[in-house]
């Protein structure tokens, strides 16, 4: 094992060892193009849609519109704004994984995107780790790359959505409380569309394509940081402790199950998730101190998923 005072350039010389083998593009480059196409069928609705001032989701073309862009192909280019501002959302998480892996010469799969027809296209996207983790601080490390990159992607793309978002007259405001789905917006995208728009709230605003790719980037950080089983945020849990880690697990499958009763069906769903991820983690020895750097991005992780967290990601 390197040792704690290895110079940087070591460090990375160790990690570019041809003992690593090399991620095979076999899976990553097709489940890539197959989903940018799902995500430029929705993202083309979702243009079309904006452009004419209707809401996102008023109608059963607009949950499922790969036959009307069938049927209008002129229409595909339109939903490139968003599926690229979404698909760079995926990417710069998985890759933060993916890049701490290879530092830390863990071998895992390039990132895995899952095309699927869902009102944003895609069910997300992975990485496969292959490797044992040697200590809890590469545990940690890899477990908050993630985030921490997808965010750096996710906010700067949020602001400018929110920017070219529409104020809603009066007028339409009750077609858009007939829509099939309505989005919550977490505290971080109400503070922003705050400070962009004074007094105007997110119920007052037609949200872009961009926007939406950018509520997609704060779901799947919430999500991720959720503090249990294998998620981000339970690696994360895990590195600080085992034991709380253990408590926290079953105490989100808990709480994720009440929540699906009380406020949205989803979380039923994420709570199976989490049980088929398996809520014990595997063991990870402690050989040496996080370190206060750790510390305090533990503070800055916690920060996140209090300033991206939905109750109620979406209403009917």
């Amino acid at each position: 094992m390197r040792a704690a005072a290895e110079p940087p350039a070591e460090r990375w010389a160790v990690c570019l060892r041809p003992n690593l083998p090399r991620p095979s593009w076999a899976w990553a480059v097709p489940l890539f193009a197959a989903t940018f196409v799902t995500t430029t069928v929705v993202g083309a609705r979702l243009a079309y849609n904006f452009r004419l001032g209707q809401p996102a989701y008023f109608s059963k073309i607009d949950l499922f519109p790969f036959a009307w862009v069938w049927h209008h192909p002129a229409t595909w280019l339109g939903g490139l704004s968003f599926s690229v501002a979404l698909l760079a959302i995926l990417l710069a998480h998985e890759l933060g994984h993916f890049l701490a892996c290879r530092h830390y010469r863990l071998d895992s799969t390039l990132p895995l995107f899952l095309p699927a027809p869902t009102v944003i296209g895609t069910m997300g996207a992975f990485i496969r780790i292959r490797s044992p983790f040697h200590e809890r601080r590469e545990l940690f490390d890899v477990g908050i790359a993630g985030p921490l990159a997808g965010m750096v992607v996710t906010v700067p793309l949020l602001i400018y959505g929110l920017a070219t978002s529409r104020v809603l007259a009066p007028a339409q405001l009750p077609a858009w409380h007939r829509q099939y789905l309505d989005f919550g917006w977490p505290p971080l995208a109400q503070a922003i569309v705050h400070l962009l728009r004074p007094g105007v709230g997110v119920a007052r605003l037609s949200f872009s394509p961009v926007a939406r790719a950018g509520w997609v980037g704060l779901l799947l950080t919430m999500l991720n940081l959720v503090p249990g089983a294998q998620l981000d945020g339970g690696h994360i849990l895990y590195a600080i402790s085992p034991a709380l880690h253990r408590v926290a697990s079953w105490a989100a499958m808990l709480l994720m199950l009440f929540a699906g009763w009380r406020y949205w069906p989803g979380w039923f769903v994420f709570a199976a998730f989490i049980a088929l991820m398996r809520v014990r983690h595997p063991y990870v020895p402690k050989l040496q101190p996080l370190g206060r750097a750790r510390v305090a991005l533990t503070v800055l992780a916690l920060a996140i998923f209090a300033a991206t967290f939905m109750l109620t990601p979406l209403a009917s």
